[in-house]
């Protein structure tokens, strides 16, 4: 577990510096003065704006995914009614996912080594 990117054993050893240089006493005051910041900051506006903005962000692309495929449906929908075609599949089966991935671009086959399995005689003069 990392807070700030602060691992355990690096917490541990900051807290026994701290202890070293300010001693027991002033570790209590500090704590407490540390503890009130963090909760003061927890609790305002600007934390609970950040956290919004910052659970949007890592939803935005399930959004955009999910705004995309009812477009898709509704081109699909106007395409079926212009073209007089009913609904393709019984109302039973689930809707595919209309965004699909695309096929990786793959290479042409090797040509063959041998001229006659292409089907084409070389080209031969007749004496």
């Amino acid at each position: 577990m990392e807070i700030l990117g602060i691992g355990p054993s690096e917490l541990i050893f900051i807290i026994i510096i701290a202890l070293i240089v300010m001693g027991p006493k002033d570790m209590q005051k500090a704590g407490k003065t540390i503890g009130r910041w963090l909760n003061n900051l927890v609790r305002s506006e600007g934390w609970k704006a950040f956290q919004q903005t910052s659970h949007e962000i890592r939803t935005l692309p399930n959004k955009l995914m999910k705004e995309a495929n009812m477009e898709l449906a509704e081109k699909d929908k106007q395409i079926r009614k212009a073209t007089g075609k009913t609904s393709p599949r019984p109302a039973s089966l689930p809707t595919p996912n209309l965004i699909r991935p695309q096929p990786a671009n793959t290479p042409p086959p090797p040509a063959p080594a041998n001229p006659t399995e292409t089907g084409s005689e070389p080209n031969e003069k007749d004496s």
